[in-house]
């Protein structure tokens, strides 16, 4: 037998149903378990992982430490693990705006993830309504993801965009939940050696750092608790805890076979032992039941206690782990491996129960049961006296801050134990500035600030620089952004343009850039509220306006006046079409139109003759008569125009815009006396001879109505003599 090096280690695990007692034996390389005993809580003094009656817990501790000292000598010193259902577990997203950062370095992502961390213990220290987010330890987190704009990303580093999202999922120990521990040893006359976590005591003996580069699962399911860690690229990456475990299944065999609760657990400890058990039930009947039986009937329950514990590791490795071990005296729970891989879809072989055979530094296991309840007390003492966790002091800003060293502590882990809200180190982003886009408000931010300045024992460092003992850390803030500035080709890096024909031409029309209503230069400086538009041409007027076409869009602005408060447009004799058809200065255009236009040198101005024209309404009346065998036409206006109340006369201009007034004229009846204007007739009188007037051969007087076919004669006859009554 090898030489004892080393005095023997005492461990406890102190558990939500009973405390675990062990010595082991250091051997050179190897350890050997010298004695193991375990005692029941007499009462509920435990709950969630942490100690509520003290005083109980200490008595059950003294009692173990008794009989071992009686049987091994003086103890004094002993290991002990946080429980790991005491561990918090919350999630937390961040996001910061990076618009204008060229691109996302790691120190950026570390500040990402550890503000989400902090936000995290923000919210744990309100659901416990606990002032103070830095009376839990981080004992570790998880990325779930990255995000960049919305969208989910491998990795943010390098990258550019406007926001960048984190989301992790931190665990957490309560301070009081070590304290706690402190306290019952004390009053069991026991002082501190080491302190580990449940957690990762079972993973240090069954998953060494060699294997910790494979994504692997272990559960440690108890009586209350089923406590879970994961371990990936070389570290354990995440742990947490799910309110289900053994009793579940003990409660379902005791309620389908009426059971009281230690017969219950007596009988699901059988069914990993036997074929068939034997019970009796609280009527006193006793009845043998196949084993397969008693799991049928307790199978969905299985089936639940494997659904929560896969939910949970899903939620904290974001997929399926490569492997899932089992340790834990509910782990023997019949076909609970089964429906485990079945969850997370993998092989049968991957989810397997682990015992104390499987701990390779284990010298002998004889006299001891190998199952896999004793791993995590076993674990316990070989972590803590190989790994123990312990607490070392660092400054933080000049103030002396104690951090539990349950990982690879980093600068960051230094500010957030110290509640350094780490957001805040940040120098602020300069003020924001606004300016009005074709009616539409743009932001363009201002510059961001200087990335704080750490200092690790008055050097410069960074926030995943490891932490030593006595460490001092100081920060500066850094400095703020300055505010937004920007110049209009900021905002229009390329002017848009058209492409055009115009008589025969092949012309490009850009956009016009307008500030605050006036042509702008891309040079020119933007300022807060400043109204840009950026409007390409619309219209056969804008082109020709772009183009310097100055007297050609005056000439071919529709000319128009207002009649009777209408608004009338008068055709000129300019033409302007639009590819091939006809159009106005008004139509729309738009890249590749073909525009062609004709002035007419010194056309004079519409007349009301035009406008009559323009008005399609009957501008006269006209009748047709014969004079002494001649045809003539009559006619005289049926509407008359007026300016002001005065009548203008047929043929006069008129001025663009002019407001005028149509109206009927009288429709009075032509005379024989209308002729006058339209033929010479010479009625100077003969000696002995008098003028006659005739109308269809019948004597007539200037006055008479004449009408269209009528045949009129204006001639010289004797005195006395009477025109012949029949023409």
């Amino acid at each position: 037998m090898n030489t004892i090096e080393h005095s023997p280690v005492f461990a406890l695990d102190i558990g939500t149903r009973s405390v675990v007692g062990l010595l082991l034996q250091q051997q050179k390389n190897h350890y050997e378990v010298i004695d193991v005993i375990s005692e029941e809580h007499k009462e509920r003094s435990m709950l969630d992982g942490q100690i509520h009656n003290v005083l109980s817990v200490s008595e059950l501790i003294l009692e173990i430490k008794t009989v071992l000292e009686e049987k091994h000598g003086k103890l004094t010193k002993v290991c002990v693990a946080a429980a790991g259902r005491s561990l918090k577990t919350k999630r937390a997203k961040v996001d910061i705006n990076i618009s204008g950062k060229n691109l996302v370095n790691q120190d950026d992502i570390l500040h990402l993830e550890l503000s989400a961390v902090q936000q995290a213990q923000f919210h744990l220290a309100n659901d416990f309504q606990d002032q103070e987010s830095f009376n839990y330890y981080c004992v570790g987190y998880s990325v779930l993801d990255y995000r960049l704009d919305g969208e989910k990303i491998g990795s943010l580093l390098d990258q550019s965009g406007h926001t960048a999202t984190v989301e992790v999922i931190a665990t957490f120990l309560p301070k009081v939940v070590v304290e706690s521990l402190i306290a019952a040893l004390q009053r069991s006359g026991l002082e501190l050696e080491a302190l580990t976590l449940e957690p990762i005591a079972a993973i240090n003996v069954l998953i060494p750092p060699s294997m910790r580069r494979l994504n692997v699962a272990l559960v440690d399911i108890g009586a209350g608790t089923s406590d879970i860690a994961i371990t990936d690229e070389g570290t354990v990456t995440a742990y947490g805890m799910v309110p289900v475990a053994g009793d579940e299944v003990t409660e379902a065999i005791s309620d389908h076979f009426l059971l009281d609760f230690p017969d219950a657990e007596l009988i699901k400890r059988q069914l990993s032992e036997k074929d068939e058990v034997t019970l009796t039930d609280i009527l006193g009947f006793e009845t043998t039941y196949p084993k397969d039986e008693v799991i049928t009937a307790i199978e969905g329950t299985i089936k639940e206690l494997a659904s929560a514990i896969t939910a949970q590791i899903l939620e904290l490795n974001g997929k399926s782990p490569k492997a899932v071990m089992l340790v834990g005296g509910g782990s023997m729970t019949p076909s609970l491996t089964k429906y485990i891989a079945q969850a997370l879809q993998l092989p049968d072989n991957r989810v397997a129960i682990r015992g104390i055979d499987a701990i390779k530094t284990l010298a002998s296991t004889e006299g001891i049961k190998e199952g896999p309840e004793l791993v995590t007390p076993i674990g316990i003492a070989i972590a803590a006296k190989e790994n123990p966790i312990e607490y070392i002091s660092i400054i933080v800003n000049d103030r002396t801050i104690r951090v539990f060293d349950v990982k690879k502590l980093t600068v960051g882990d230094a500010l957030l134990a110290a509640g350094v809200e780490i957001s805040k180190l940040y120098g602020r982003p300069g003020s924001a500035m606004m300016i009005n886009v074709n009616e539409q408000l743009v932001t363009i931010p201002g510059f961001h600030g200087d990335p704080p300045t750490i200092l690790k024992n008055g050097e410069k460092t960074s926030l995943d620089a490891p932490l030593e003992p006595n460490d001092t850390i100081t920060t500066e803030r850094g400095k703020d952004g300055a505010p937004a500035s920007a110049k209009v080709g900021d905002i229009v890096e390329e002017i848009p343009a058209l492409q055009i024909t115009v008589n025969n031409e092949f012309k490009t029309v850009s956009a016009l850039v307008l500030k605050n209503g006036n042509p702008a230069d891309i040079g020119e400086s933007l300022h807060e509220r400043d109204q840009l538009v950026i409007q390409l041409p619309k219209t056969v007027k804008d082109v020709l306006s772009s183009l310097q076409f100055t007297d050609e869009v005056v000439a071919l602005t529709p000319f128009f006046v207002y009649v009777d408060e209408k608004k009338i447009i008068v055709p000129q004799k300019h033409t302007l079409t639009l590819n091939g058809r006809e159009a106005t200065i008004d139509s729309s255009i738009k890249n590749g139109d073909t525009l062609v236009f004709h002035i007419v040198k010194k056309a004079s101005l519409p007349t009301t003759k035009e406008l009559l024209q323009a008005l399609n309404v009957p501008t006269q009346q006209t009748i047709s008569v014969f004079y002494n065998g001649n045809p003539v036409q009559m006619t005289k206006p049926s509407v008359q125009i007026s300016r002001g109340g005065q009548t203008i006369e047929e043929g006069a201009s008129l001025v663009l815009g002019e407001t005028l007034s149509l109206s009927k004229v009288d429709n009075e009846p032509f005379i024989f006396q209308d002729l006058f204007r339209y033929v010479d007739v010479d009625l100077s009188p003969q000696p002995l001879q008098r003028v006659l007037v005739a109308r269809n051969g019948k004597e007539a007087s200037f006055s008479e109505t004449i009408y269209s076919g009528d045949k009129l004669e204006i001639r010289l006859v004797p005195m006395n003599t009477v025109e012949n009554q029949e023409s």
